[in-house]
This record gives C-alpha cells, sequence and structure tokens, in this order.
C-alpha cells in the first residue's frame, strides 16, 4: 500500500483488526452491547443467523429481525473500546444506525432498579473523545433514534424513563465509588452530578455519541438500571436478568422501528423524521 498513511501503522486489510469483519459481514442496522456475552442473548431473537463471530472481547452476531437485517456488536467496558468498534464498522459500512444496550446507575429516587433508562446526551467525563472534538463539543444523541427508543419501550411494556446521561472513564473512582483500599479524588461527584439533573451513570455512551456525530450518523443509548445510587441498592442476578432482557429487545424493536421510519421519510421525499409521519409507521 504506498499510497497508505504511515500514522496508521496497522494491517491493510478488508477484514478489520480488532473486531474481524469484512464489507457485507455487518448490517446497516447495529445494537452495541458491552457485554460479549449479550451478543449470544440478542442473535437468540434474531428470525434467521447469517453471520458469527468472535475475537477478542468483540463479538459479532448479523441476522434478520423481523424482517429487517440487524447487527450486534460487542464493544467491551469503557470509551476506549467503543472509539475501536465504531472505527472499524464506520470502515466497512455506507451509513449505520448505531443503538448502545448496557447497564447503568440510576441517580433518580423515582427510578427503580431493572428501569431502562434512555439517553438524551451524555456528559463527557471521559478523556478518549478529547481526541476528537473540543472540551465543549456535546455528546447528544440522535432524536429519531430517542423517539424509537421511547416508542419500542412503550409498545413492549417496558417501563423507561428519559434523561441526561454521565459517563465516566471508570468504575469505581470515575463514578464517586468509595474504595477502602485506595483514596479517590471526587467522592462527592455521584450528588454534584445530581444536582446539575444527571439521570445515570455509565462508561460507554458518550464516545458512542461524539463520534456517530462526526461520522454523520445516528446513535442512540438505552440502559437498565443495574445499581440505584441514591438508595444504595445493586440489582440481584435475576433482575440483572430480566431487566436485561427488557434491554435487548428494546433495543431490537427501536431498530425495526427506525428501519421503519427511514421507509416514511423515503417515502415523503422528505429530508428528515417529524412526529407526523408516525400514523404510515404505526401501520406498518
Amino acid at each position: 500500500m504506498p499510497d497508505a498513511d504511515r500514522r496508521v501503522a496497522i494491517p491493510a486489510t478488508e477484514r478489520q483488526y480488532h473486531i474481524d469483519a469484512g464489507p457485507g459481514d455487518i448490517a446497516e442496522y447495529i445494537l452495541l452491547p458491552g457485554d460479549q456475552d449479550r451478543t449470544t442473548k440478542v442473535a437468540a431473537l434474531f428470525d434467521t443467523i447469517e453471520y458469527e463471530n468472535r475475537h477478542r472481547e468483540f463479538a459479532t452476531a448479523t441476522g434478520t429481525y423481523k424482517g429487517r437485517r440487524v447487527s450486534c456488536v460487542s464493544t467491551g467496558i469503557g470509551t476506549d473500546n467503543v472509539e475501536i468498534v465504531v472505527a472499524e464498522i464506520l470502515a466497512i459500512t455506507k451509513h449505520p444506525t448505531f443503538i448502545r444496550i448496557g447497564s447503568c446507575g440510576v441517580l433518580r429516587d423515582d427510578i427503580q432498579i431493572g428501569d431502562l433508562v434512555i439517553s438524551t446526551g451524555s456528559v463527557r467525563l471521559e478523556g478518549t473523545t478529547k481526541f476528537y472534538v473540543h472540551d465543549g463539543y456535546p455528546a447528544v444523541a440522535d432524536y429519531v433514534a430517542v423517539s424509537a427508543l421511547v416508542e419500542a419501550a412503550h409498545r413492549l411494556n417496558h417501563r423507561a424513563h428519559v434523561g441526561l446521561t454521565a459517563t465516566s472513564p471508570s468504575f469505581y473512582g470515575g463514578q464517586g465509588r468509595p474504595i477502602p483500599q485506595l483514596p479517590i479524588r471526587f467522592p462527592d461527584l455521584a450528588d454534584e452530578m445530581k444536582r446539575q439533573g444527571v439521570t445515570n451513570f455509565e462508561m460507554e455512551a458518550s464516545a458512542l455519541l461524539v463520534l456517530a456525530a462526526l461520522a454523520g450518523c445516528r446513535a442512540g443509548v438505552v440502559c437498565t438500571a443495574y445499581a440505584q445510587r441514591v438508595q444504595g441498592v445493586f440489582a440481584d442476578e435475576g433482575q440483572r436478568r430480566s431487566g436485561e432482557q427488557a434491554c435487548i429487545e428494546t433495543g431490537l424493536e427501536a431498530l425495526r422501528l427506525l428501519a421503519e421510519m427511514d421507509d416514511a421519510v423515503q417515502k415523503d421525499g422528505t429530508l428528515y423524521w417529524r412526529p407526523s409521519l408516525w400514523p404510515s409507521v404505526m401501520a406498518s
């Protein structure tokens, strides 16, 4: 590759270095869980499966869900991993839509363990996105993706909340969790975020939202509440299992709705989704 940029310094191949996927392996509508085992649970809901692969912590499955071609690619934990996955998916797709399905800790009394939280945007507490954008650049969820997630949760009768997320660079100190063996700099961080109207903590959303925006793609985020930070309660195994399933179902249904919404926009000959197009989607 004589014209390759020497700063890249990764193998020049159509198959992507970390996710080990090539052109055609991944659909344009994509779920992004953190846990690679969650990909298997997502694929279990597919009507058909055409492609499955695991490489490092990145598990991929592509198939059809209610007649729509969709994929699921695990990211692992953290915004640095999200950067890898998003960058490599962008290299082998045309114009992808991303929905992150994950878990979170909530900062509001009215949100129960197992409830869903749909992000409107995220506070960028992490450092990955600083290598792409100015510190003041907002991490904002696509309004169409938010609408699809809210509608999907409603259709499936899953209790969901909408609010602002904070994306942390870590699970312990970065979320103000005291550690007996280690000092943390910001022990009151959770209270501070709550005072600023933040709904939940997680560890991936802001990178996805920023990178998707830079690429001109849509992205949305839905997480299950595993921790109630105000009450000091953490989900038990049964609650985690049922909450995870609700999140997966909501993410898949949102992708299907987004595909239907795209069809409605195209049929209408307009550039943007608007609420008055809902009737044509509801009829499908």
